[in-house]
């Protein structure tokens, strides 16, 4: 099909740019101590998240309990929801999903703890645990986005402890997002930043660790960090995502080499004058 065939405006995908970059993800990771589990918020599409898969990837990050139920139904076996998952009825999807496939979730706060732990039990179910540790340090990190998360150090071994203890639940390990380093153009500031980040992360897991529990897991990291975060010493998977298609922000970084897979099929319906050009889409089909 010739490119003047395609209507307009259209999303088009190249596999052979998007295959390489997957590849060149998976064959940075193998033989490292980390891995990479790729965060499906850029696809949200089973046959890429499978593609993922193939290539070597640990498994896949979704940012929302529906997104994971696709995923499963579509035959994904091994999913982190890096996020909490709160109310009653959710929480109960979660359990039920949790007895199809290995999913993990995220938690900050021993309130939630309880309500997993209730679901595990009335639903006969075990649910996979991660503390969710803050890394902005109270937001007081420049660069760093002060979201969800418990503080690291004693609050998130204290909630690690809780997990540990609850029936039906199993604690795996951390989590942690150094997000928003996008700014940083330079690789080295921003390796600066980021190292800066992971360090109360990894104390967090080294203090768990002293008092007796096992740190199967620490995930963190993304597309602008990843050969940061995932050479970074005790983490062990890396959540990258915008690498599958890439985008013009992350191109510009230094130190993040992939393609640009996916791009915007568009026609000039209008020229008034030369310097001037109106295309047939608008804010509604193009974000930068």
């Amino acid at each position: 099909m010739d490119k003047h065939d395609i209507g307009t405006p259209a999303l088009v995908l190249d596999l052979d740019l998007m295959e390489k970059n997957i590849a060149k993800m998976a064959e940075y990771f193998r033989g490292r101590k980390a891995n990479v589990r790729p965060h499906i918020k850029t696809h949200k599409t089973p046959i890429i998240a499978h593609k993922q898969i193939e290539a070597g990837a640990e498994g896949i990050t979704c940012a929302k309990l529906g997104e994971a139920e696709v995923m499963a139904a579509a035959g994904i076996k091994d999913i982190l929801i890096a996020n909490e998952v709160v109310g009653k009825k959710k929480i109960e999807r979660l359990a039920n999903l949790s007895k199809h496939c290995d999913v993990m979730v995220a938690t900050d706060e021993p309130r939630n703890v309880e309500e997993l732990a209730e679901a595990a039990q009335v639903n006969r179910a075990e649910i996979n645990v991660l503390v969710d540790v803050n890394l902005s340090q109270n937001g007081k990190l420049y660069g760093i986005l002060d979201r969800c998360g418990s503080l690291p150090g004693k609050p998130a071994l204290q909630l690690a402890r809780k997990v540990s203890e609850s029936k039906g639940l199993n604690f795996k390990g951390l989590m942690g997002y150094e997000g928003g380093m996008g700014r940083f153009i330079e690789f080295e500031k921003r390796k600066e930043v980021c190292v800066e980040a992971l360090k109360p992360l990894i104390g967090t897991k080294n203090m768990i660790e002293e008092a007796g529990m096992e740190v199967e897991v620490v995930s963190s990291g993304g597309t602008n960090t990843y050969s940061i975060t995932g050479d970074y010493p005790g983490i062990t998977e890396v959540q990258a995502g915008a690498y599958v298609f890439m985008d013009t922000h992350y191109k510009v970084m230094e130190g993040i080499d992939f393609d640009y897979a996916l791009t915007l099929l568009t026609t000039v319906i209008s020229r008034p004058y030369p310097e001037k050009a109106i295309l047939d889409v608008g804010l509604k089909s193009i974000t930068d």
